[in-house]
C-alpha cells in the first residue's frame, strides 16, 4: 500500500463510493473518516446528518472518526484554521493522504490541493473525471441505497427532499440537474453499499425549509435505534 489515507466523509454517496473504490484497488490503507460538524446543530455540515447516525454510518465502514467541529455560521478563515489543525494532528498520526469524492468541479480540487500543499498529506481523487450519469448508475448497480437529505430550493422542489437515490430519480431530474448532484442540487446520507457491513435502518422525518434549502431529517427505525446506537458508541471510542 502507498500510506495511511483518511476518507473526506460527508456522509454522502460519493464519498462512500470513493471510499469502496480506494478499498477495492487496495492502494491505500484507509484508518479514518474525515467529516465536519456543526457544533450548535450537532449535524454534519451542509448535509444536515444528526451526528448519531453519522456515527453509526462509521461504525457500519469500520472506520473511526476525526471530527472537526465548527460554528455556525462558520467564517471561510474559522473553517480553514480548524482543517490545518486536523491536517496537522493526523500528520502526526502518520497519515499521507486524504480521499475526496469529489468528481469534477475543477475549483473545488485546485482549493484542496492548494491547502493541503507543505502539510505532507496529499489529496486523491478515485472517482475524478467520470460521467456522472454512468457513475450515479454503477452506485445504483453496486448495491449504493442513499436519500437524498438536502435539496436545493433554486433547482428542484421540496418534495425530493428524503427521497431514495435511485433509477426513479434520475429519470426525475429535470434537465440541467446533474446525477451525481456535483454541483450541489442535492446532497444524500447513504444507509446500505458494499462499504458497509450492514445496513443502516432509517426512516425519513420532518423536513425543514432553511436559507434556500429543504433539510430532511433521517431518523433511526425504532426497533433498531439501541443497538445502532451502542455499535456507533463503540467505535467512536
Amino acid at each position: 500500500m502507498n500510506g495511511k489515507a483518511l476518507i473526506a466523509w460527508s456522509t454522502g454517496k460519493d464519498s462512500a463510493w470513493a471510499l469502496h473504490e480506494v478499498r477495492q484497488a487496495g492502494a491505500y490503507e484507509v484508518v479514518g473518516a474525515l467529516t465536519t460538524v456543526t457544533e450548535s446543530f450537532a449535524r454534519v455540515s451542509m448535509h444536515g446528518v444528526r451526528e448519531e447516525v453519522l456515527m453509526a454510518q462509521l461504525a457500519a465502514a469500520r472506520l473511526p472518526a476525526t471530527i472537526v467541529p465548527i460554528p455556525f455560521p462558520c467564517p471561510n478563515e474559522v473553517y480553514e484554521a480548524r482543517m490545518a489543525t486536523a491536517m496537522q494532528e493526523a500528520r502526526t498520526r502518520g497519515i499521507t493522504h486524504i480521499v475526496f469524492g469529489d468528481l469534477f468541479l475543477e475549483e473545488v480540487r485546485a482549493y484542496r490541493e492548494a491547502k493541503l500543499t507543505g502539510t505532507g498529506i496529499a489529496p486523491v481523487f478515485p472517482l475524478w473525471g467520470r460521467p456522472t450519469n454512468t457513475l450515479a448508475r454503477a452506485m445504483l448497480a453496486g448495491g449504493l441505497e442513499a436519500h437524498l437529505v438536502t435539496v436545493d430550493l433554486k433547482v428542484l422542489p421540496a418534495s425530493f427532499a428524503g427521497r431514495r437515490f435511485d433509477a426513479a430519480l434520475l429519470h426525475e431530474l429535470p434537465t440541467g440537474v446533474d446525477p451525481c448532484g456535483e454541483n450541489g442540487e442535492f446532497h444524500t446520507c447513504v444507509v446500505a453499499g458494499p462499504m458497509f457491513e450492514r445496513a443502516i435502518p432509517l426512516r425519513v422525518g420532518e423536513t425543514v425549509e432553511r436559507d434556500g434549502f429543504a433539510f430532511a431529517d433521517l431518523l433511526f427505525a425504532s426497533d433498531s435505534a439501541s443497538g445502532l446506537r451502542r455499535a456507533a458508541s463503540r467505535r467512536s471510542a
